[in-house]
């Protein structure tokens, strides 16, 4: 006879809602039908195996019996599992049936019940009790009748009685396995669904998050863009006013005694006025600047230091050290505007008599170094960025570190400044070929 888990019972229950629904009706009727059918079992069978004071003592427990049963009907509701109330009505039906049982061998249908609601009634440390108990009443009716009547009939009795037994407990422990993986598969529910609320939790944050990192990298592109085009606007209008006005100055001091040499500052700040309109277009189109238009990076950076020593009159020299190569054009604009503002701050400030130029192809990188032998300064006394300033050494290391470089700068009052950059050695692309 199989036992039901104990998930199924109503006191624990954990299964489905329709086999609580079925225990529980078992539960409160089945006790009296089982009863009854015991009862006319027996009843048939009387004239045979009874005498008449046993009917009237059978009959007289049945009464009981049927008492017990609407005594605990009304108890059940109010009585949690194990406890006293509830061992005390499983004792008393357990003695009833064996007391009928014995008076009638049918009556063992109404014994079986105390293999059904043994877990529920009992306290743990007496289930094994309790099923060893109800199988005594079960093979002794099985066998014959108790008292076993014959020495075969106590043999028969035996082996009933270990049958019975077994088969008990054996159930007994499958229930209380199942009864486990009920337990284990409900914790497991549980916590995968406190799982998915943190996951979900998660990816509500997750999701805020990434609408402000949007917001923050919406706004630091709008903040570099910026900074690039207002060091584009320094490092060609500027640079390219600030040469004007140093040839319209030179232009208004000789207009008078010297005609030839003010008419050729006046075609220099024309040029430079046409070359910084060329840039300025250029920078409102994100393109190189113009000097790379038609020129390699070498051949750029010899003709802007040519152009610089010209305009200055200041001795400047270039040199190419390495395995000169074609480099990609942001590399190439990069490293031009920095020779460009390294040399505007040369001749505006340094006062030099002498510039070095030198650019240097390595296996991985290239190497740009500005030396001049002018008066020099303090790096960590530098001037910041501001409305009336430049960019100047800021700007230069903004640019580099934009295509993941890095300028350094050297100087000291009195010793000459040298600026270094070093940016990847980052090839030209190649148009596809359709």
């Amino acid at each position: 006879m199989t036992l039901p888990p104990r998930s199924s019972y109503p006191s624990g229950a954990t299964g489905p809602r329709t086999i609580e629904d079925r225990w529980e009706q078992f539960y409160r009727y089945g006790p009296y039908g089982v009863l009854t059918l015991a009862t006319l079992v027996g009843a048939v069978a009387a004239d045979l195996i009874m005498t008449r004071t046993e009917m009237y003592a059978a009959g007289a427990l049945t009464v009981v019996a049927y008492g017990l049963q609407v005594w605990w009907g009304r108890a059940r509701p109010r009585t949690a599992p194990g406890a006293p109330v509830g061992v005390a009505y499983y004792t008393a039906r357990t003695a009833l049936a064996f007391a009928l049982s014995w008076l009638n061998p049918f009556f063992a249908i109404y014994a079986a019940l105390s293999y059904f609601d043994v877990e529920p009634l009992l306290p743990k440390r007496f289930v094994r009790a309790g099923l060893l108990t109800t199988a005594v009443t079960l093979a002794g009716s099985q066998s014959g009748g108790l008292p076993p009547a014959s020495l075969m009939n106590w043999v028969a009795f035996a082996v009933l009685y270990v049958v019975n037994a077994t088969l008990a407990l054996f159930f007994w422990q499958v229930g209380l396995r199942e009864e486990e993986k009920a337990r284990v598969q409900a914790a497991t529910i549980a916590e995968l669904e406190r799982t998915n609320l943190r996951l979900e939790q998660a990816m509500a944050e997750n999701a805020a998050l990434h609408a402000q990192l949007l917001v923050q990298a919406r706004e630091a592109g709008v903040d570099d863009e910026r900074r690039r085009l207002a060091a584009e606007i320094h490092d060609t209008l500027a640079q390219g006013l600030t040469g004007i006005i140093a040839q319209l100055q030179v232009v208004t001091s000789l207009t008078d005694r010297d005609p030839e040499t003010a008419r050729v500052h006046l075609d220099r700040a024309a040029a430079l006025a046409r070359h910084s309109l060329g840039e300025a277009r250029r920078s409102v189109h994100n393109l190189a600047p113009v000097a790379l238009e038609h020129d390699e990076l070498t051949g750029a950076l010899e003709k802007t230091v040519a152009t610089w020593a010209e305009q200055h009159r200041v001795r400047a020299d270039f040199t190419v050290t390495g395995t000169a190569e074609p480099v990609h054009d942001e590399v190439a604009a990069t490293l031009l505007r920095i020779v460009g503002e390294a040399l505007a701050n040369a001749g505006r400030h340094a006062g030099a008599s002498r510039v070095g130029v030198t650019l240097s192809f390595m296996d991985d990188e290239l190497t740009l170094d500005v030396r001049d032998d002018g008066r020099g300064f303090d790096p960590g006394a530098a001037a910041p960025v501001s409305r009336t300033g430049g960019f100047g050494l800021g700007g230069m290391r903004a640019r580099a570190e934009r295509i993941a470089g890095t300028v350094e700068v050297e100087s000291e009052p009195g010793g000459g400044t040298a600026v270094s950059a070093r940016v990847p050695l980052v090839g030209r692309r190649r148009p596809a070929v359709r």
